[in-house]
C-alpha cells in the first residue's frame, strides 16, 4: 500500500510538471507565431481569425512538442523531489532506483496513449480543416485545400498538379505520358472533377508527339482513367508530418506499388507508432540527470542540458532522415538510432550512480 501511494506520489509529480512545461510551450509558441502570422492579415482574415487559426492548430502543436515536454517535466519533477531530499530519503528507505522509474513512466504511459489518439484522429482534420478554414477566410469560398502543388509518377504517366480545393476539385493538372522514355502526350486541365467514382478532366488540351509531326486536340470535358482518388490525392498534397499514421501506411503502400521511394512517409508513421519508445528513452535520460553526474548541480542547469538534449535528439533525427534516402536504409533506423542512443547513454549513467 505504502509503494502504491509513492507511485502515485511520483507519478502525480512527474505529471504536473509536464502539463505545465506543455502549456508554457504552447503559449511561447502560440505568442510568438501569432506575431509572427499577424503579416498574413488581409481581407477578411483579420488578426482575431489569425488567433482562432493557431487555436485550431493546437492539438497539432502539442504533438509536436511532446518529447521535449516530457523530456524538461520528467527533469522538473524529479529535480524537484530531489532537491526537497525525498528521492534520498525514498532511496533510504529501501525505494529501489527501477522502482522509482516505474513511478515515472506511468504517467508517461498516458500521454503516450493520449499522443497517439490525437495522431491518429485529432491532429490531422483540425490541421486540414484549419488550413482550409484559413484560406478559404483569405480568398473566398471554394478554396484551395493547399497552397503548394504536387508530383505523381503512375505508370508511365506523370502528373503535376497546382492544388486541390475543398470540394476535391483539381486545379491545374498537367500529365505527361512516356513510351519508352520518350514523350507521347502532354495534356493540360484547367480542372478535374470527382464524379461518384471517376474524374472528369474540364477544358482540356491534349498534345500528340510523333516522330515527325504534333497533334493538337482540345476537349471541354474529357474521363480521366486512373487509379488516383480524391482521398489519395488529398495526401499526396497535404503535408506528409501532419497525416494520421493510417493514412501514412496507405500512402507509402500506394508509392511502392507505382514503384517509387515511400522513405518520407514511412519516416512520419514509424516516428508516431515508436513514440513510447522515444518518450521512454527521453525519460531514461531525464532520470540520469537527476541521479546522475549532475544530481548535485543546479535545478536550471539540469532544465539547460535537458532542453540540449532534446533538440540534440531532434536534429540528430532531422539528419538521419534524408540520411536514410541517400544511403538506403530502412527509414525506421532514423527513428530507432536516437532513440537507441539515448536509451544507451540513459542505462549507463544510471548504472554509474548506482
Amino acid at each position: 500500500m505504502v509503494l502504491d501511494r509513492l507511485d502515485r506520489y511520483i507519478a502525480r509529480n512527474v505529471l504536473a510538471a509536464i502539463v505545465v512545461v506543455q502549456v508554457v510551450l504552447l503559449g511561447l509558441d502560440l505568442v510568438i507565431t501569432y506575431i509572427n502570422d499577424l503579416g498574413d492579415v488581409e481581407g477578411n482574415y483579420g488578426a482575431f481569425d489569425v488567433l482562432l487559426y493557431l487555436i485550431m492548430r493546437l492539438p497539432y502543436r502539442f504533438y509536436q512538442y511532446a518529447p521535449v515536454g516530457v523530456l524538461i517535466g520528467s527533469l522538473i519533477g524529479l529535480g524537484s523531489m530531489a532537491t526537497s531530499n525525498e528521492l534520498t530519503v525514498m532511496r533510504a528507505a529501501g525505494r529501489s532506483l527501477v522502482r522509482i522509474l516505474w513511478g515515472v513512466m506511468k504517467p508517461v504511459i498516458l500521454i503516450v496513449a493520449i499522443l497517439l489518439l490525437i495522431a491518429e484522429f485529432v491532429s490531422p482534420r483540425t490541421e486540414q480543416f484549419a488550413n482550409a478554414w484559413r484560406l478559404e477566410q483569405m480568398q473566398g469560398e471554394g478554396t484551395l485545400v493547399t497552397e503548394r502543388g504536387g508530383w505523381q509518377r503512375e505508370g508511365e504517366s506523370v502528373y503535376r498538379f497546382g492544388a486541390i480545393r475543398a470540394d476535391d476539385t483539381v486545379l491545374d493538372l498537367t500529365r505527361y505520358r512516356f513510351d519508352d522514355r520518350e514523350l507521347v502526350v502532354a495534356m493540360y486541365a484547367s480542372q478535374a472533377v470527382w464524379e461518384e467514382d471517376h474524374w472528369v478532366l474540364m477544358d482540356v488540351d491534349l498534345t500528340r508527339f510523333f516522330e515527325d509531326r504534333t497533334e493538337v486536340e482540345h476537349h471541354d470535358r474529357l474521363q480521366w482513367q486512373t487509379d488516383l482518388t480524391p482521398e489519395q490525392l488529398n495526401r499526396l498534397l497535404r503535408d506528409v508530418d501532419s497525416q494520421a499514421p493510417s493514412e501514412l501506411w496507405a500512402y507509402a503502400n500506394y508509392l511502392e506499388s507505382q514503384g517509387q521511394q515511400a522513405t518520407q512517409p514511412l519516416l512520419y508513421f514509424w516516428q508516431k507508432m515508436l513514440l513510447p519508445l522515444t518518450l521512454g528513452s527521453l525519460v531514461l535520460i531525464a532520470a540520469s540527470f537527476v541521479f546522475g553526474p549532475l544530481r548535485t548541480v543546479a535545478a536550471g542547469t539540469r532544465v539547460f542540458y535537458g532542453v540540449i538534449t532534446g533538440l540534440s535528439f531532434k536534429y540528430l533525427q532531422d539528419l538521419l532522415a534524408p540520411a536514410s534516402t541517400v544511403f538506403g536504409f530502412s527509414p525506421v533506423w532514423a527513428v530507432l538510432g536516437p532513440t537507441l542512443l539515448c536509451t544507451v547513454l540513459g542505462l549507463y549513467l544510471l548504472r554509474r550512480s548506482g
